[in-house]
């Protein structure tokens, strides 16, 4: 007998679930895995394009490093980039410092911040 394994991409969950669980994770570490799942939900599956920007930039900016919230952030703002075809300067200055970042010290943030900058020159035209 074989096993399958099953991806499925989290949903998008109410505002104010998510904001209270990216705060959350953001004072407590215990709270990342749960916060990991909400983020990407929310840059995958919500429509808000301002919101959704927002929580990835609060995240790239608020996790302490080594938090594997930064490269995740980093992640969904490709994703946000890929859906909605802009980011703010804020944001993609997050974008491309996070890849920096992962490039130099991938214990300070993890390798996926630099996937989610090609996202953001690939979908934004930025080569």
């Amino acid at each position: 007998m074989h096993s399958h394994l099953t991806f499925e991409n989290p949903p998008a969950l109410p505002h104010e679930v998510v904001v209270e669980m990216l705060e959350r994770a953001l004072r407590d570490h215990s709270a990342e895995g749960g916060a990991a799942g909400v983020l990407v939900g929310t840059a995958l599956n919500d429509d808000d394009a301002e919101f959704v920007e927002h929580w990835c930039v609060q995240v790239g900016t608020r996790a302490v490093s080594g938090s594997p919230l930064l490269g995740l952030a980093g992640l969904c703002l490709g994703h946000t980039a890929r859906r909605f075809g802009r980011l703010s300067n804020e944001a993609l200055a997050l974008a491309q410092s996070l890849a920096t970042r992962a490039e130099a010290d991938p214990s300070d943030v993890d390798g996926r911040a630099v996937d989610g900058y090609d996202d953001v020159r690939s979908f934004l035209h930025l080569w």
